[in-house]
């Protein structure tokens, strides 16, 4: 090993030479660390500031409210799906029922309809509006007084008669009756001298029926004004009032009829405490 003394004692190593004369390779420089990469630091940030704050277009806006009523009116859709579900059990007597009580209702309403606007195009057109006003205020409080039975009405409608020889009738069936009726159209009904109202209520038991408190006993007669042509069918309609009263051994007779007289009235009641809040 060849070494040279250097005058302050060390030592001076020499590089030791290949035998072909060449000097060793140099020891290649250490890589640079990823954390000293100044384009890879940039580029993370320019990712971070990329994604947030999360930038919105307004086509992206739209999009997700396009979604939203989407899945909203889908959600409503089967809601209504689940609730009609009801329905599909129902018995095809009555499926026909509902059908007919439907297209009845919404007949009576376009009627309705019709007359409101034949009202608006009298007034609109009227040359004495002032009398013309009286004379449909007078009309209405006709019509208010036949509904609450302070006043006698008549008109084309129908007779049912329920004739029960064994007192099976009850009072609920009556009720069921009346509601038919009502659904129906019928606009004005007595039975056996009682006048039908909004607060009429039946109690008793079979062979001993009260109308509002007063004793009715059978046959029963009811008196109906109203649509003939929708009367009769809404009684006679397959598991409807004539079937439910024969099966308990009562027969019921409908008849049609021009002119229904309906005179069984009503007091006029006074109220105590409400007062009218027009001004």
């Amino acid at each position: 090993m060849n070494s040279e003394q250097n005058p302050g004692g060390g030592h001076h190593h020499h590089r030791r030479e290949r035998p072909d004369g060449a000097l060793p390779p140099e020891a290649p420089a250490p890589a640079p660390s990823p954390e000293a990469r100044p384009d890879e630091a940039s580029g993370r940030q320019r990712l971070r500031s990329g994604l947030w704050p999360p930038r919105v277009s307004r086509a992206q806006l739209i999009v997700a409210l396009l979604l939203f009523v989407l899945g909203l009116g889908l959600a409503i859709q089967v809601r209504s799906n689940s609730d009609n579900s009801a329905l599909r059990g129902a018995r095809q007597e009555d499926l026909v029922r509902i059908l007919d009580e439907l297209d009845n209702r919404t007949q009576r309403l376009e009627d309705e309809k019709q007359r409101l606007d034949d009202q608006r195009t009298e007034l609109e057109n009227s040359s004495d509006q002032a009398e013309e006003a009286r004379k449909q205020t007078l009309e209405k409080e006709r019509q208010l007084g036949i509904l609450a039975g302070t006043v006698a009405a008549h008109g084309p409608g129908i007779t049912l008669t329920i004739s029960d020889p064994g007192g099976a009738v009850e009072a609920d069936m009556l009720l069921d009756t009346i509601q038919e009726l009502r659904a129906a159209g019928a606009e004005a009904i007595q039975i056996n001298g009682v006048r039908v109202v909004a607060d009429t209520y039946f109690s008793g038991d079979g062979g001993e029926l009260k109308v509002d408190g007063r004793k009715v006993e059978a046959p029963y007669a009811f008196k109906v004004i109203g649509k003939p042509q929708d009367l009769e069918p809404a009684l006679n309609i397959p598991g409807g009032v004539v079937q439910t009263l024969e099966k308990e051994q009562a027969t019921a007779e409908v008849t049609r009829a021009e002119d229904i007289v309906v005179d069984a009235l009503r007091p006029a009641k006074q109220p105590d405490y409400a007062r009218s809040s027009s001004r």
